[in-house]
């Protein structure tokens, strides 16, 4: 160990004479310690949000969605085909997206129809396993009775709306309808209600329909063609590469969107919320610099002589310098280290316990979401010890200046 790291380190460790400067010093390792402790609990729970939102959206949406320019896509079991054989996609189902109107004995509400296959979509119904989901969204069935309406799965939301309840009887109300002798008729549609879901998306659950895509073919009349085809991939995160793949394979009049582009608004908010987090908790960690900053300079103000004698000795402006810089540094890691592990013992009693309850109504989960990831911890750890680094460059750079003539009159 050279001299200058022995001597920060016994300037650390000694008993200071004046009691407000090992005071000052403690502070400012408690600033550190609470800023970054803070920083790293609020990060894990912004990360844990985007995660948490990630899962709900994609258990609702396709990774990338594929349409057609002016309208419909007829041959589509040919674009499937084509689409499946794509690097990096992992399945590929067609479905029917349109606006209707849903009336019930108690209510109406617009809403927004899909319609699937469901033996072969690989994203079902939040909430229905395949097998299920196939017996829900039936087409019409003939009983002995009668013949039973086709099913329609309602969110949670839009059958509140309406009061609408498994077993029900509802009306869909399409705008593409028939001309008759009187003008332009919509058609109407009777559906049994065979399951309600929850997304924990307000705008999906308040909305959104599944009906059998055959059933909202003939509502829409558009005989066997469909809206687009929904696309999953290996790598939810690489969804734009895969969709610039299978547009190179298929070309014009075909368009396609991946899920972080359908929800680039709502992700662009969360990450600039996440960045201005990020800020104001890092002021945290600058108050405690400026501690550390002030401990220095009063113990560059208490050691005069002793700066003057070290110089009288040989040493150097840098040695100096260091041994200053090396005291102020370790105190920004002590401070950093317990603050680093405080937040991740915080994130692991979040994560367990739950204690912070949050209401549904008003929130898209009810307990914060806990996601800490080693990236965004390194991150702050770098941040936190530059500030602390960049801290103690003036009173050490006072200190290395010191003329020990001076002081040694004087001080």
């Amino acid at each position: 160990m050279s001299f200058e790291y022995f001597i920060g380190g016994r300037y650390l460790r000694s008993r200071h004479k004046q009691a407000f400067i090992s005071f000052i010093t403690f502070l400012s390792m408690a600033g550190v310690t609470v800023g970054v402790m803070a920083l790293i609990i609020v990060i894990a729970v912004m990360a844990g949000a985007e995660s948490y939102f990630t899962r709900q959206i994609l258990g609702v949406e396709s990774h990338v969605i594929l349409r057609r320019h002016g309208g419909t896509i007829a041959d589509y079991e040919a674009v499937i085909r084509k689409v499946q054989a794509a690097a990096g996609v992992q399945s590929a189902a067609p479905f029917v997206y349109t606006q209707a109107m849903l009336r019930s004995s108690a209510g109406i509400s617009g809403t927004v129809l899909r319609g699937i296959d469901p033996a072969r979509d690989s994203s079902p119904v939040k909430g229905y396993d395949q097998k299920t989901l196939t017996e829900k969204i039936r087409t019409q069935v003939l009983t002995d009775d009668g013949t039973r309406p086709p099913g329609i799965i309602l969110g949670r939301e839009l059958a509140l709306s309406v009061s609408a309840a498994e077993g029900d009887i509802v009306y869909i109300i399409s705008p593409k309808g028939m001309m008759s002798p009187i003008g332009h008729m919509p058609s109407m549609k009777r559906f049994e209600v065979t399951g309600i879901f929850e997304s924990g998306f307000y705008e999906y659950d308040a909305s959104l329909a599944f009906i059998h895509l055959k059933t909202a073919q003939d509502l829409i009349k558009i005989g066997d063609t469909v809206s687009g085809i929904g696309v999953r991939v290996d790598e939810i995160y690489q969804a734009d590469d895969t969709a610039g793949v299978i547009m190179d394979a298929l070309g014009f009049p075909f368009w396609t969107m991946d899920w972080m582009q359908m929800n680039r608004n709502f992700f662009s908010a969360l990450k600039l919320e996440k960045k201005a987090m990020f800020v104001i908790l890092t002021l945290i960690i600058m108050v405690a610099a400026f501690n550390i900053a002030s401990t220095l300079i009063m113990m560059v103000m208490g050691k005069t002589r002793d700066i003057a004698i070290l110089k009288a000795m040989g040493a150097t402006d840098r040695s100096i310098w260091k041994i200053f810089v090396f005291k102020g540094t370790i105190i920004g890691l002590i401070g950093t280290v317990m603050g680093v592990v405080l937040g991740i013992i915080g994130c692991l009693v979040l994560e367990r316990y739950k204690f912070i309850e949050l209401p549904g109504e008003v929130y898209y989960f009810t307990s914060l979401p806990v996601e800490l990831t080693f990236p965004d911890v390194l991150i702050i750890i770098f941040s936190a010890m530059v500030i602390c680094f960049i801290s103690t460059l003036y009173p050490a750079y006072k200190a290395s200046r010191q003329n020990p003539v001076e002081a040694l009159r004087y001080g």
